[in-house]
Order: C-alpha cells, then structure tokens, then sequence
C-alpha cells in the first residue's frame, strides 16, 4: 500500500468495504493521469480541476482543493500541512478526506466544511455570509451532476423555474437552520450541530465527491434529491417548480411518499375550473398543492391523504404548509387543531373552496370555489400549522396553479375513488326519483371526474 501505511491513514481506510478499498485508493493515481511527474507525488488543483469539468464550478473545486490541503494527515508533526492552492493534496491527506466525506460522521464533517466555508486559511470561524457561498457552489455543482450526469429522474430543466434563483433560495433556506451565535460567527461545534440536523450538507457533498471524482463503490449512493416525474405533458406545460425548489420539497414528504410524481391538475393545461381542479385531486392519493399569485409569490401545501369533498376538517399531522419565493420555509403541525384540510363546493350555509390550516374564514390557504381568488390569514401565525401569511397580499389573486400526486393511492383510496364514482344516485335510481320529486338539487352530478362519461360512452 505504498505510503498509505501510517496508522491514521489505515483506520480511515478501514471504514471502506474490504473490496472498496483497493477503488477508493486507486482515486488519487487516477487524479494524477498523464500529469504525473517523478519529482512530485501529489495531485495539483489543475488535476483535480480536469477530473470534475462538467460537474463543478470552478469556485467549487477550489473550495475542496483547499479543504484536501488544510488536512493534517501527520498527527505527529508540528504544524499543518499547507493550504496554500499552489502545494499539492498527497495521498493520505486524500484518503482521509475521502473517508470523512463518505464514510464520516458530523463531526468528522464539520472541519471539512469549515475549511470550504472560510476565506482566511488560519481563521476557526466562518460567518453566515461565507457559509450560504459555499452552499450555493455545491447545490450549484449538484445540479451540474444531476443534469450532466442524466440523474433528473424525468424532469425537464428547460420547462421549468429559473435554477440560479432556486439555489439562492435552497442554500438561504439550509443556512437559517443554523442556531444564531452572540457574535454572529459559528466555528466547527456550531456546524457539526448544524450538518447532524440537516442531512442534505453531507448528502450532497457525498455527491459531488463520489461523482466529481468517479469513486466507484460496491453500495453507491442510493439516495437522489429529487423523485421521480411520470407522465408529464411537457412538450404543452411549464412547470412552477425548479429543481433546487424540488430539492427542498422532496425530503419534507414522509419516507414513505417515494412514489413517481404525477401532474394531476395545471391551470396551464385545464384552465381556471374548480369543479376540473376538484376532479384532478380527490381520490388520488397524497398530493402537493404550488400556488403562484399575481405578485409573484410561490407557495402550497401538501395533504397526507387523499382529498374528499366533504363540509368537515379532514387529513392528519402529515400535511404542512410552505413557501417557495421569497423564501423556502415549511411549517408543519402545531397539534393545536386538526384543521388541515378541508374540501367543499356547492354548499349554501358553509364555505366553498379549498382551504388547510386555521378555521373558515380564515384559513392559513385557501383557494375559493369561484377560482382565481384565495386568502392566506395569519395573524400572527395559522393556529394549525404556525405559519405566517404565504402570499404578498392576505386577499390573493391567482396566477396559475398545479397539483402534483406524489404517491400511488391506497387501496382504501382505490376503493373510495370507485364509490366516488358510483354514487347511491348511480346504484338506486328510486332514490334518484324521489329526491327529484321532493325538489333536491343533485349536487353530485357536477362533481363527477370527466372521465365517467367516456366509460359510459
């Protein structure tokens, strides 16, 4: 193993696989190429630069060349080894950085951040000005690889949001989760708090490492940041979201929502119709809500089951509401109420419309049932979910919308869906009769999903 011998370099080397080994060792020979020199053994930031063309900034290979340097990989030593972007990484210095990225805990982690995140080289501390930088160069390079690298899962860059604009956002959004300091500085113990709370940090520098430089293990990353997108009319559709916006959304769903994402509704596609929007997202399973207003903020919320068209609360503590522009922000359930979701149209004495969160009136969202028009009322917070208002004004007016199924249905869903097709009018004509007779409005027959008269056809 040539000069991977030292003690500290075999106990890193040692969290790898046994037949991992030999491929993560192998890395800094690859790095080296045709650039290899007898009077240097090390690997040079033009070396390093040359392996991630394509799939990192250039800020971004800088920010891992320093960090590769600032190691001290002879604990025995006085002194550092330089950071210095003119020495070169040696091996062991490599080694162990490869090993605290992949196979590191927080705070294993946290110095490697720290020395990506910092301008001065001999500074312990970082602000939060230099830590949402480096955010925003490796959510950047992440987007590189996922679009490089054909891992978008069927989404498609080009119908949809600005990116650059969803990465100032996302790393904003990482970067709040930070806990304040007194000074306004955070040094390692403050950032290893802040990656062991937010698992993205390491998943995507995971990522850029494992992809950047080709490191070819037996169990890969099974992990992607974004879900699966199926049946989307793109050629017709631009979708509101983007993908550092999916980014964000994606691991606020429970575990258990991983299921291929489905465009049931777009005013873009279906226009400005409630009765179409309703048809769309009852009976579907679990489904996201994105709603843009005319002043150009972005917001939703996402509903654990599926939607019914009820006069009552219905959902559980898995639905949140959140904001997408100006800020990425969730706000999740307070278990003051159970308020979540509510669903209604064509009744005279309660509110028609879609609303979450709150109570009638005054809703933390709601969508009314003549469409175009919505509130989002907190004041100063939505009692059910604690957020504050979503959109620019409290009295919105609609821009456009989209709904997302994120989830197959149950089977108690299925089977709702088919008594929602077939109601007791479709099952007992009598009853059909006699409510004509005593002069009853049939509501539900203008609720029926427009596909029931194709299987009637």
């Amino acid at each position: 193993m040539g000069n991977t011998d030292s003690a500290l370099v075999q106990k890193h080397l040692f969290r790898f696989r046994p037949e991992d080994r030999p491929a993560v060792e192998g890395v800094f020979d690859r790095l080296q190429g045709d650039m290899r020199t007898p009077a240097r053994n090390t690997v040079t930031f033009p070396m390093l630069q040359a392996s991630m063309i394509g799939v990192s900034p250039e800020s971004m290979v800088k920010r891992l060349f320093k960090c590769m340097c600032s190691i001290d990989a002879t604990p025995t030593a006085s002194g550092k080894v330089s950071a210095s972007l003119a020495s070169g990484v040696c091996r062991e210095q490599l080694l162990i950085f490869l090993a605290d990225v992949l196979r590191g805990t927080a705070e294993e982690r946290a110095p490697l951040v720290l020395a990506m995140s910092q301008v001065r080289e001999s500074s312990k501390t970082v602000t939060f000005q230099q830590v949402t930088e480096f955010l925003q160069d490796l959510i950047f390079a992440v987007v590189q690889i996922l679009v490089c690298k054909g891992r978008l899962q069927g989404w498609k860059p080009e119908n949809m949001g600005d990116c650059s604009l969803g990465v100032k956002l996302l790393a904003e959004q990482m970067c709040a989760e930070l806990k304040p300091t007194d000074q306004e500085v955070y040094d390692v113990t403050h950032l290893q708090d802040w990656i062991f709370r937010v698992p993205q940090v390491s998943l995507y520098l995971m990522m850029l490492v494992v992809e950047g430089l080709n490191v070819s293990l037996s169990v890969q990353l099974t992990h992607t940041p974004l879900p699966p997108c199926k049946d989307t009319p793109w050629k017709e559709f631009k979708c509101l979201l983007d993908i550092p916006t999916l980014m964000f959304l994606a691991p606020q769903l429970p575990d258990a929502y991983c299921a291929a994402w489905r465009l049931v509704f777009s005013t873009m596609l279906h226009g400005e119709n409630f009765t179409r929007m309703v048809a769309g997202l009852t009976h579907c399973g679990p489904t996201l809500l994105l709603i843009k207003d005319t002043k150009g903020y972005v917001f939703g919320g996402f509903a654990s089951p599926s939607w019914e068209v009820r006069p009552q609360f219905q959902g559980d503590s898995r639905c949140f509401l959140f904001s997408v522009f100006p800020r990425m922000r969730v706000h999740t359930s307070t278990g003051y109420n159970q308020h979540f979701m509510y669903l209604n149209q064509n009744q005279q004495t309660l509110p028609n419309g879609l609303g979450m969160g709150g109570q009638h009136n005054y809703f933390g969202l709601w969508l009314d049932s003549n469409f175009g028009r919505g509130h989002s009322r907190a004041r100063p917070k939505c009692t059910t979910f604690a957020s504050p208002q979503l959109s620019a004004d409290e009295d919105f007016i609609l821009d456009s919308m989209e709904v997302w199924a994120v989830r197959k249905p149950s089977e108690t869903e299925k089977d709702d869906e088919g008594m929602g097709k077939n109601s007791v009018l479709d099952v007992d004509p009598e009853v059909q009769a006699m409510m004509e007779m005593a002069g009853k409005t049939l509501y539900s027959q203008g609720l029926r999903e427009p596909q029931d008269d194709q299987e009637q056809r």
